[in-house]
């Protein structure tokens, strides 16, 4: 016989466990744009099918936690394997018709594409409410970067930038290292890669190919000048050219520098300089190819004065080139790591690290067993730098507000400070011609940078590398 007294009084204890709990499946619609329950899965777009977005997209998708409901592509070669993954997913060649139809059940954009698309790309789907994640560098330009800043906290959406690294303990233990003083007053940072791992330093391809049936070209160029399809430029080799990558300080960049600039609190910089190596086509003859980034460069950045902080200068090598090895470094002990490092120098001590601040490493390093060092003081996040896109995931669910590792505010200046790099490496083969009909390089000395004007004082020729004008209709508004 059914005992209805003990069936109410079950009902009752669930009832108001759910309440002492705070648990409530609420539907989406209730909270309103922007708010996702965190009963719902998020539904996720991605522009960009290919490379790097199949690990962004596996992440982010969580073996079927999330929902992917849209695919973009303007190379169908590229986006074979998600479409095949992702079945359920429409596929889109044009983001701007993606956005047009599936908007409103987009709540977030992973966006991995070329760099000179990344800014063109982000903010329409900022002004739409969604959330963005967008691969490194944040943008092509200084201009685009501060534009993304200023829209994120406009537009309020949950933003990450991937320099997956920000999201590693090391980092954190780095910057609690750094401004803790273990080393003192830090005063300079040499930061190195490896990179460029494809061609640079070369001149423009030319012949005439047919266009793959599978790649709409006009979108593939976007943003940037017309030019002939090359199969030089794509799909990864594109990195090297100045009208569609940012080169090896935009590759690796907002992974290295983002160590030092976080633990220093650094803003904007005061001045850049360069020199970079050069190509040789004879004796005593030099080419100089402003299409394609140089080979190598060795870039001087300085930043004033934080506070309590003093000045830093902050050194940068490519195309592999190394700073000295420090005197406190035994002879057969390894200088960071083979893909590159970070180097600190300060008034008690310098400290070595690796990539996303990798094995960070007081100098001499018997220093690491008789110094006490003190625990990193952010929290970590769950699965450490490989938990990137999680934590981003999670963030959109909460909404407006939530921490990401790498918010646009963040990301936004980290970036502005690596496309200064190259902002002086592109002004220093800026050449004009004098009377007598020889070329001089009047870029070739330090600039002088106003950071909150986003202007270089000294020089103005080098400000037509701040702001590129784009082609056709192409807008950033």
């Amino acid at each position: 016989m059914k005992n209805n007294n003990s069936s109410s009084r079950r009902k009752f204890i669930r009832d108001t466990s759910l309440v002492a709990t705070g648990f409530f499946i609420v539907p989406r619609h209730v909270l309103g744009r922007g708010f996702i329950a965190p009963s719902d899965k998020l539904n996720i777009a991605a522009i960009g099918a290919g490379g790097k977005a199949i690990y962004n997209l596996q992440q982010a998708y969580n073996k079927g936690a999330e929902n992917i409901v849209a695919l973009c592509d303007v190379d169908d070669r590229q986006a074979v394997d998600s479409r095949k993954k992702y079945e359920k997913a429409t596929y889109y060649k044009d983001f701007r018709t993606m956005l047009d139809k599936e908007g409103k059940g987009i709540d977030a954009v992973i966006i991995t594409t070329p760099d000179h698309m990344h800014a063109v790309m982000a903010l329409p789907c900022m002004q739409l409410g969604k959330h963005v994640y967008l691969e490194k560098p944040l943008t092509h330009d200084i201009y685009e970067a501060r534009m993304l800043t200023e829209a994120a906290k406009k537009y309020k959406v949950v933003t990450q930038m991937g320099n997956q690294g920000s999201s590693g303990d090391d980092t954190r233990k780095v910057e609690t290292w750094i401004q803790k003083g273990v080393i003192g007053n830090v005063h300079t940072v040499h930061v190195w890669t490896n990179r460029p791992v494809w061609p640079q330093g070369i001149p423009t391809p030319t012949g005439k190919f047919d266009i793959p049936k599978e790649v709409d070209w006009d979108l593939w160029l976007g943003t940037a000048p017309f030019r002939d399809f090359n199969p030089a430029y794509l799909p990864a080799t594109w990195r090297g050219w100045s009208d569609f990558g940012t080169g090896s300080l935009g590759d690796m960049g907002c992974h290295f520098i983002d160590v030092p600039y976080r633990a220093l609190k650094l803003g904007y910089p005061v001045s850049v300089e360069c020199s970079v190596g050069r190509v040789w086509t004879g004796f005593f003859q030099e080419a100089i190819y402003t299409d394609s980034y140089p080979p190598s460069a060795k870039i001087h950045i300085q930043f004033p004065a934080r506070g309590s902080m003093p000045p830093v200068e902050m050194v940068w090598y490519d195309g592999g080139i190394l700073p000295k090895r420090p005197e406190e470094l035994l002879p057969d002990e390894p200088f960071a790591e083979w893909d590159g490092g970070i180097l600190f120098e300060g008034t008690k001590g310098k400290l070595m690290a690796g990539l996303f601040g990798r094995n960070p490493t007081l100098l001499p390093t018997a220093k690491m067993k008789t110094t006490h060092l003190p625990a990193q003081e952010k929290a970590s996040v769950p699965g450490g730098w490989d938990g990137h896109q999680t934590q981003w995931v999670e963030a959109c669910k909460k909404g407006h507000g939530a921490y990401t590792s790498s918010p646009f505010e963040i990301a936004g200046p980290l970036t502005e400070t690596v496309l200064m790099g190259n902002l002086a490496v592109r002004s220093f083969n800026y050449s004009t011609t004098n009377s007598k009909g020889e070329k001089q390089f009047p870029g070739r000395k330090k600039l002088l940078w106003d950071g909150p004007s986003m202007r270089i004082t000294n020089f103005e020729p080098a400000n037509q590398f701040v702001k590129r004008e784009y082609r056709g209709d192409w807008k950033l508004v």
